[in-house]
């Protein structure tokens, strides 16, 4: 299978990131029912409009409070909804630059405003990349394109704006439904799942390993 350009997730491919420690850290400020927070209707009603951009941060920081029923400051909010993402790991940002020597590479996630400016502010810090256009080829972020994956209007985006062939296209997710709807529009997919790491998809030259058996 030849393989022209790569599209990877962020959150779970890239950047490990845990969110039971942002419910860990809203249930030790005061709110009881932890089960709430993973439910559809938390992440439906707050969570994927703050990263369709539909929500600014403050009117999330607003929502959340009124979803909580809890009188938090700003500064609480950011940090119980940063915990759940861990420093970006330097051995990932080096498999990137290698896979770029090799390939056209383009960044898809689902983010939001309060997030990316952590993270953009670690890869600025740590790695001397002033934004993601500069790591990858192109970066697309949901709260900015106000599409969020796994709707098919997202992946078609990216695949109309940069003019590549799904079918020779692979995007790589640790989601099950977001490699759904990749498939939907005839990308290439692999479902990235732990304890497997992004490293173990590529050789040392920053190649595809061509015994990959998942790709489809």
């Amino acid at each position: 299978m030849l393989i022209e350009n790569i599209i990877f997730d962020f959150g779970g491919v890239i950047l490990d990131i845990d969110p039971q420690l942002t419910i860990n850290e809203l249930v030790n400020l005061g709110y009881p029912d932890a089960e709430k927070l993973k439910s559809k209707d938390f992440y439906q009603q707050v969570i994927r409009k703050f990263e369709k951009g539909i929500f600014t941060p403050d009117i999330f920081r607003a929502k959340l409070r009124e979803f909580l029923q809890m009188e938090l400051s700003d500064q609480q909010i950011d940090d119980a909804w940063n915990a759940l993402l861990f420093d970006i790991p330097r051995e990932r940002i080096e498999i990137i630059e290698r896979i770029k020597h090799n390939y056209p590479i383009f960044l898809l996630s689902n983010s939001n405003e309060i997030h990316y400016d952590l993270y953009v502010r670690d890869l600025q810090l740590r790695f001397g990349y002033h934004e993601f256009d500069t790591l990858f080829n192109k970066a697309y972020f949901s709260f900015d394109l106000h599409l969020c994956k796994p709707d098919l209007e997202i992946y078609e985006f990216v695949i109309n704006q940069e003019g590549i062939r799904p079918d020779k296209t692979l995007f790589i997710d640790d989601r099950i439904e977001n490699i759904e709807g990749a498939r939907k529009v005839g990308l290439k997919t692999y479902h990235l799942e732990r304890p497997e790491l992004l490293r173990d998809l590529f050789d040392e030259k920053g190649f595809l390993k061509k015994n990959l058996k998942e790709i489809n």
